[in-house]
């Protein structure tokens, strides 16, 4: 995750890699990521920008 300053704040790892991802919820406070074989849904604190 990266700040709007431009700076590290954390990393969320995957069982695999991740292929692609977007925010969504009726706050965009879900990061929804996608992988090979799966679909992750993370909440998370501060909303993100929708697409």
């Amino acid at each position: 995750m990266i700040s709007p300053a431009g700076e590290h704040m954390g990393t969320i790892e995957f069982p695999e890699r991740a292929s692609n991802m977007t925010f969504g919820g009726e706050d965009a406070r879900t990061l929804y990521v996608t992988a090979r074989t799966s679909i992750y849904r993370v909440p998370v604190n501060i909303p993100g920008i929708r697409p």
